[in-house]
């Protein structure tokens, strides 16, 4: 596809989004909005605790928004503060309904960390979503909650849509596999303050281990403790939340597309505000794996960057981009902007570790490869690896599956590549309503 003809599809009202390459020597500083992950964590740990919080920096996104409303369905009032900021007035216990319409819409975390809170309380609690949020696993984490004392209608439910009949957590040791969704033991974690006596998680296999880590710094921050054996085993006593100001830093993940746009542009891109050697997001360790492939990478006190300026955390990238292997199990959200990487490297990228995201919001690898393969890219894979061999991409359509991720890590690969058009753009509101928005201003060098 030409520019022109690119140009014209992009102008439609709504329709599919072209990318402009960029200037070679981009040199520029992105400001991303708060992490979707930290945001709905604050919002619940927050719901929960003793008195107002103030949380700063939030995310207003589609996700942040159906966790939200969620929040307020059950009785707990979250109110604007200022400029992203949220005012929450918590209860310091489980949520004050004692029965509730959830719509999660297409918020994973909502079903996820919602759902096991309201087990902590009494009351009947039906939980709904869209279609694409109804096909994703919710069996292990539903099993748990029914050993523990809850019951569900259906009685087998494995998905939403379903009601929760909650009567409280009984505590004691509960085991659970943490190859689907770190989130199951997050969810577990956030909830288990609330139960009657100390419970005890062992899980098997986590996938994702950073975004526990995560969790378990926050339930920190807001006054609970929580005992571990590494990521095998969990222990967490009942005790109350206690309420606070909170800031959210940038979005690690959002973050990602940024820092690649510096590896394939050979320019520097800073992200402000987000520092890696502090960060509760694991998916700063992106950066290792674009360190690995050559670029240079530096951390300072106004953010981080890839381009080795001190000041913030950025990236730049050299002139060849090297292969490798890398295992992106604890990093998998972000093994899509490495996919769009890949092609202009000197030699294959191999990504393994990464079956899990094949239940996400699509089946990424599967979604991955298809565009990969559209746009003239060679691509091997297996049940939990993606091979990207190098290549020289031509225009096309990029259909995102209705996946904010796919289309974000797509918009990268335009960068070098005349003629790529993002189908759906407007999925990127599930996590980063002004994605686009941003992207110009990077074409543009100006960001």
């Amino acid at each position: 596809m030409s520019e022109d003809e690119g140009a014209k599809v992009a102008a439609v009202v709504g329709g599919p989004r072209l990318v402009r390459p960029a200037r070679t020597g981009l040199d520029v500083v992105v400001r991303v909005p708060g992490s979707k992950s930290i945001t709905n964590r604050a919002l619940l740990l927050a719901a929960l605790a003793d008195g107002p919080s103030t949380l700063h920096g939030v995310l207003d996104a589609d996700d942040t928004a159906a966790f939200a409303g969620g929040v307020r369905a059950l009785g707990v009032p979250v109110e604007p503060a200022g400029p992203d900021a949220w005012r929450v007035l918590g209860g310091g216990g489980p949520f004050p309904a004692a029965g509730a319409d959830v719509c999660c819409a297409d918020a994973g975390t909502a079903a996820r960390f919602l759902l096991a809170a309201c087990a902590a309380g009494v009351g009947a609690y039906r939980f709904d979503a869209s279609p694409q949020l109804r096909r994703r696993p919710l069996a292990q984490l539903l099993e748990v909650l029914r050993a523990q004392g809850a019951r569900s209608d259906p009685a087998g439910a494995e998905r939403l849509p379903l009601t929760l009949l909650a009567g409280g957590l009984r505590g004691g040791r509960v085991r659970l596999p943490g190859d689907t969704s770190s989130q199951f033991v997050s969810a577990l974690l956030m909830a288990a303050p609330l139960a009657r006596a100390p419970l005890e998680v062992v899980v098997d296999g986590l996938v994702s281990r950073p975004y526990v880590d995560m969790t378990l710094r926050m339930m920190a921050d807001f006054g609970v403790e929580a005992g571990r054996d590494g990521h095998s085993r969990f222990q967490v006593t009942p005790g109350t939340y206690r309420a606070r100001e909170y800031h959210v830093e940038p979005d690690a993940s959002t973050a990602s597309y940024f820092f690649a746009a510096a590896a394939v542009t050979g320019g520097r891109v800073c992200v402000a505000g987000l520092r890696r050697r502090d960060a509760l997001q694991g998916d700063v360790r992106f950066l290792d794996v674009l360190e690995a492939m050559g670029c240079e990478t530096g951390d300072g006190s106004a953010g981080a960057a890839v381009g080795g300026v001190q000041t913030r955390s950025c990236a730049a990238g050299p002139p060849v981009l090297r292969g490798l292997t890398v295992d992106m199990s604890d990093i998998s959200d972000t093994f899509m902007t490495l996919a769009a990487v890949a092609p202009f490297a000197d030699s294959p990228v191999t990504v393994t570790g990464i079956a899990n995201v094949r239940v996400k919001e699509s089946d990424r690898i599967a979604a991955v490869e298809e565009n990969l393969r559209r746009l003239g890219v060679r691509t091997e894979s297996g049940p939990d690896h993606l091979r990207v061999f190098p290549g020289a991409p031509h225009g096309g359509y990029v259909d995102p599956h209705g996946d904010h991720r796919i289309a974000m890590a797509f918009a990268v690969l335009g960068l070098r590549t005349q003629g790529v058009v993002i189908d759906d753009p407007g999925c990127v509101r599930k996590t980063c309503p002004e994605f686009f928005d941003l992207w110009t201003q990077l074409e543009q060098g100006n960001a």
